[in-house]
């Protein structure tokens, strides 16, 4: 790359590529993405999809976004306003550029604005000629579609096959403007279609003029240098959820020796986690693709009757489903792992769509007393490690485990240190040790109230579960009253005492003050931010404490509470996570900051409602 001598220095940026569904919007920002992440630079990304399969080409309903958000400092978001906005049509123009920052740049592939895509998204006239349009943001007309046609006209491609490429005009244009080599993307292009030795040419060529037009045109104005960002040294690799999720699983099964089985129904936004373990054979990992979603819980159980590690995952509406066997595996007490993806509801809702919904669901959404574990994710790398300990937990204390995770973690990206397996937790299999005593398929260990997790396969262990009711010890069915309530309470009891192994649960920013933010699950992000960037304006009195593990919970969160004169619970829900505090802990008042929106929480959405919060 050559030397450019006009130069912005930012410490962070947000970039949003913008187009129809079939311009290849994700996988130009995953690149972008990749070339970041090798610069050196932290980054969170968000894709943003239409949930129609095929919406009509050019019109408001099938723009398809991704947006990255990079720097030389820790990110934890991909960004509210947007600072570089590419768009491939008008209709990308029309839904993004609320988003965009006073002062931002727009980068359009003027050849799309064309009558009959400015009639589609609402148009009379061209845009990009209105002059507030120009004096607000810094307008770059770049030619896309007809500088893609000139750069691959003798490779001999139809049409259709050659308008594929020009996102990679676009993103040849960002990158020059980021100051980005432009070589991996090149080797990946060219490994990524070895079978297809024209289609790699055709993209390579149209990545080189998008590089080379911006090289040399002043239409851009200054180029924009980010400097590397600190990090702890290790092998790095970027991960969204999904895949972070899988690897969680299949990192916790060989811990722990056991057979991973991975029982599913496909549902947007959890299906990829299926599709990654299906592509792990090579790690003895069995998927099973069920005809439904209870069938897919069912043979889970089965699996983890049979000694395997049994997990399912879904979203809101196959949650749904899956309850009756959730209490069937709570009151069997074996092994296993839910994974809820969650989209915004109630019924199919937006199914691309990210939202918090499913809490009360995960605590209660059984019929008797039916407890277990509940866990949540923070961020896209972060699902690799609570999927591990949901495996970790559900093995040890023999019992269902639900992790949350949402579609905004699932499809989201984030730099992910890979971690070596001997610094993992270890995971104690909880068998019995013949010692001369007789084995019973209800015996517990004393301490933990975990039932033995014996294969029925094994020579003496023999043994039969249900949905009825056990007998203590035997484990034979009875109908009898108190040995039921015995049992109800022995379970719960059992759930009780994981609390003893979760934690503390940490304060960010004030130790006490007058505000505590409080959040679950993908928030963390939004929140973590805002209580940064108050705490560099000189903000005080205001600290942050985010919840992993939602039950049992860790045991000094009234150590936590009582230190601050206000509790602001944040959450993308109508409440949920706050009516479950006032249950846990009715002592404190909870106030409630509420955004169901089908999208994130705006760093600056928490810090205006914060420092509102806090001088009321």
């Amino acid at each position: 790359m050559s030397e450019i001598a006009d130069t912005t220095n930012m410490r962070k940026a947000v970039i949003r590529f913008s187009g129809d569904s079939g311009d290849g919007m994700q996988l130009t920002g995953e690149l972008f993405s990749q070339s970041s992440a090798i610069a050196g630079h932290d980054l969170a990304t968000i894709p943003d999809f239409p949930a129609e399969i095929r919406a009509p080409q050019g019109s408001l309903e099938g723009v398809s976004s991704f947006q990255v958000q990079l720097g030389g400092i820790e990110i934890y978001t991909p960004g509210d306003q947007v600072d570089v906005l590419i768009v491939m049509n008008p209709a990308a123009l029309k839904t993004n550029l609320r988003h965009l920052k006073p002062g931002g740049t727009i980068i359009a592939d003027v050849d799309s604005f064309t009558k009959k895509n400015l009639k589609k998204a609402g148009y009379d006239d061209s845009p990009l000629a209105d002059e507030e349009l120009q004096k607000e943001y810094h307008v770059v007309e770049a030619p896309v579609t007809s500088m893609t046609k000139e750069a691959l006209k003798d490779l001999g491609m139809e049409m259709q096959t050659m308008m594929r490429s020009k996102n990679m005009m676009a993103l040849g244009v960002v990158l020059y403007f980021f100051r980005r080599s432009i070589d991996n993307t090149i080797t990946f292009l060219e490994t990524k279609f070895k079978n297809k030795p024209k289609v790699a040419e055709a993209n390579v060529r149209a990545l080189k003029a998008g590089f080379s037009f911006a090289e040399s045109t002043e239409l851009l104005g200054p180029s924009v240098v980010i400097p590397p960002a600190e990090i702890p040294e290790g092998t790095y690799r970027n991960i969204d959820g999904n895949t972070a999720t899988a690897w969680g699983m299949l990192a916790a099964a060989e811990k722990c020796d056991k057979t991973l089985s991975l029982c599913s129904y496909p549902i947007t936004p959890a299906s990829e986690i299926l599709h990654e373990i299906s592509l792990r054979k090579d790690m003895g990992a069995i998927s099973f693709q069920a005809e439904d979603e209870i069938a897919a819980i069912c043979a889970a159980i089965g699996a983890s009757f049979s000694g395997n590690l049994g997990v399912t995952t879904t979203s809101g509406p196959g949650a749904s489903l899956k309850t009756e066997a959730m209490g069937l595996a709570t009151i069997a007490e074996i092994p296993l792992v839910i994974v809820n993806v969650q989209r915004v509801g109630p019924s199919t809702g937006l199914p691309t769509k990210s939202e918090q919904s499913d809490l009360l669901q995960a605590l209660y959404g059984r019929h008797g007393e039916a407890p277990l574990i509940v866990m949540a994710a923070s961020s896209p790398d972060d699902c690799f490690y609570y999927s591990y300990m949901a495996c970790k937990m559900a093995i040890e204390h023999t019992t269902p485990v639900v992790l949350l995770t949402d579609s905004y973690l699932a499809s989201g990206s984030h730099p992910w240190r890979i971690p070596d397996m001997d610094d993992l937790p270890d995971i104690t299999v909880p068998q019995f040790e013949n010692d001369g005593g007789e084995w019973k398929p209800y015996l517990r260990d004393p301490e933990k109230l975990n039932r033995y997790w014996m294969s029925p396969g094994q020579r003496g262990f023999e043994h039969r579960i249900g949905g009825l009711e056990k007998e203590e010890i035997t484990g034979n069915v009875t109908y009898d009253g108190v040995n039921h309530e015995k049992m109800v309470h022995t379970r719960a009891e059992k759930i009780k005492r994981v609390g003893h192994e979760i934690p503390d649960q940490q304060v960010y920013g004030a130790e006490s003050g007058k505000v505590l933010l409080v959040g679950w699950g993908s928030t963390y992000g939004a929140l973590h931010t805002a209580l940064q960037e108050m705490e560099d304006e000189g903000v005080e009195g205001i600290g942050f404490t985010h919840f992993n593990y939602l039950h049992p919970m860790p045991e000094n969160i009234p150590s936590i509470f009582e230190k601050f004169d206000k509790i602001l619970v944040c959450e993308l829900n109508n409440g949920q996570l706050a009516t479950y505090l006032r249950s846990q802990y009715p002592q404190f008042k909870y106030d409630q900051f509420n955004k169901i929106q089908a999208r994130p929480f705006f760093v600056s959405e928490i810090k205006n409602e914060a420092l509102t919060y806090l001088q009321s």
